[in-house]
């Protein structure tokens, strides 16, 4: 996506489907992750293999949790990575409505993919800056990671050396 955006800066794409066509499948597959959960999430964390990953306590506090939080929980973890997958998830299971669970879903994916087409397209358009930029630091990392590497080495061979002798 970010390499779309950055195609998009260059003139081979433009940003808005770059978005489009990132947001949507988002928000459609973090849907449907909810809508199979909230039909069949209960009944499997009944099962024995449910009950050890989440006991039928935790899935009460989770419930509860959404309860209280839910749409605002769930635009928050649309911005997180690894929340971002679960949430949608809990949220079928907890039974959280439609409206509630997918409509943070798919303001927040449209931010969150939105300002990362920002990103890309900007990099694109300021590649040249970019990489002189890092080339800088590169050069000052070597400066300060070679000395550094001796020093790692010279510690390795001393104390190799020390050892045999004992």
């Amino acid at each position: 996506m970010l390499f779309g955006a950055f195609l998009a800066a260059r003139g081979r794409a433009r940003p808005e489907v770059v978005w489009l066509v990132t947001w949507l499948p988002n928000v459609a597959s973090a849907m449907t992750v909810y809508a199979l959960a909230r039909r069949y999430g209960r009944a499997f964390f009944a099962t024995r293999v449910g009950r050890l990953l989440l006991h039928p306590r935790q899935l009460d506090r989770v419930h509860r949790f959404y309860e209280s939080w839910g749409a605002i929980a769930i635009f928050a973890s649309r911005f997180l990575p690894g929340f971002r997958a679960v949430v949608p998830l809990f949220a079928g299971v907890s039974h959280v409505g439609v409206l509630r669970a997918g409509l943070p879903i798919f303001v927040a994916s449209g931010c969150w993919y939105g300002l990362l087409v920002l990103l890309g397209y900007r990099a694109g358009l300021n590649w040249t800056a970019i990489a002189a930029t890092f080339a800088q630091y590169s050069r000052w990392l070597a400066i300060v990671a070679v000395p550094l590497a001796v020093l790692v080495i010279a510690w390795w061979w001393h104390t190799r050396r020390r050892r045999r002798g004992h």
